[in-house]
């Protein structure tokens, strides 16, 4: 399993990959995570690279790399069985992180949707007052121009799909 991370929260849990890595074959295994800030809370917003399903957690406590995938993977487990989508984790997920590797960020263009996944993460948190579960629910049922204006939650489902063929 692959967690890209960005340089600023790469340097929040002391973890500073120097290759960026290729794609993982199993794109439910490849995840790009970065450290944002909202009303002087740290969050961690973990977004899948292929499908940009994402899950907005609390950035409190994370303090090195194991801690981070430690609570990474809980928060994923526990946002994709709230979404009806525990097999998934459990068929795609859950085998491969037995082993992790960090990488840099790579592609730009999944990293320009994620910056805006991360303003509407902000909106929600501030303005609308959600908790990160519900900002993680909000931000998985907008349409991305990425995915051609589809629901990243049908992206992300669409992946298993695909994967079988």
């Amino acid at each position: 399993m692959i967690f890209r991370l960005t340089h600023k929260l790469g340097k929040k849990i002391k973890v500073s990959p120097s290759l960026s890595l290729e794609p993982d074959e199993n794109p439910y295994a490849d995840w790009i995570a970065n450290l944002f800030r909202a009303e002087h809370v740290q969050y961690i917003i973990l977004t899948n690279t292929a499908s940009l399903y994402s899950v907005v957690m609390l950035g409190r406590g994370i303090t090195d790399g194991v801690r981070f995938v430690r609570r990474s993977l809980d928060c994923i487990h526990e946002y994709m069985i709230a979404d009806g989508l525990e097999e998934i984790y459990h068929r795609h997920i859950a085998p491969e992180t037995k082993t992790i590797s960090f990488s840099k960020t790579g592609n730009r263009r999944v990293l320009g949707s994620m910056n805006d996944i991360v303003y509407d993460a902000k909106f929600s948190l501030i303005v609308h007052e959600r908790t990160p579960f519900e900002a993680s629910y909000q931000l998985n049922r907008m349409p991305m121009g990425m995915l051609n204006y589809k629901y990243a939650i049908e992206a992300f489902m669409a992946l298993a799909v695909n994967k079988q063929r």
